[in-house]
């Protein structure tokens, strides 16, 4: 074995050469090269704490508990006018007016708890303005007939699933009762 490596060695022995006076060549040369200078890009904070404390309603606005203040909030972003971001106090402003209503309005019933509708299902019933259980407990045969006609790919899916009956259940509190017609919640 020792005799193979020697034997190997002495007739490789240019090569090992050459990567080794290589390897020299490139240390010597990165050796006198100066550090390479970083660049610095600025930040939203290098023209002062103003820029920054416009920003700051948004991140002190609270959350759903608090939805009185993020009206308030938005009337304030509301009044910065078209001078400040190019206009971006409007948009930021409709965006959270907007926000807030929806929040309000479907911080009622989970619908995703009725089984056979999901969260897609959800947010188009929340755009036709249907965000509690009684809503969809009080429909007769012509408002579910009406309602098939909106939902596109998922039209048949509430009588299929019997949407109106889990609603009655649901909108009583009535787990056990649900429980015991269509199973675990």
């Amino acid at each position: 074995m020792m005799a193979e490596a020697t034997t190997l060695a002495a007739t490789n022995w240019p090569v090992v050469a050459g990567v080794l006076a290589l390897f020299v060549l490139w240390w010597w040369l990165r050796r006198g090269r100066a550090p390479r200078a970083r660049h610095r890009a600025p930040d939203a904070l290098d023209a002062g704490t103003a820029p920054a404390t416009r920003n700051q309603a948004l991140i002190d606005a609270p959350s759903a508990a608090g939805q009185a203040a993020s009206g308030q909030a938005a009337a304030q972003l509301a009044s910065t006018g078209p001078d400040i971001m190019g206009g971006m106090g409007e948009v930021i402003a409709l965006g959270v007016a907007r926000e807030v209503a929806a929040t309000q309005q479907a911080s009622g019933d989970d619908l995703t708890r009725i089984k056979g509708l999901g969260p897609k299902l959800a947010a188009r019933l929340a755009e036709l303005g249907v965000v509690r259980f009684a809503q969809i407990a009080a429909w007769g045969p012509e408002e579910l007939a009406a309602l098939d006609a909106q939902l596109g790919s998922f039209a048949g899916r509430p009588a299929r699933d019997n949407w109106v009956e889990q609603a009655g259940f649901l909108s009583k509190g009535d787990a056990v009762g649900y429980e015991a017609r269509f199973g675990k919640l």
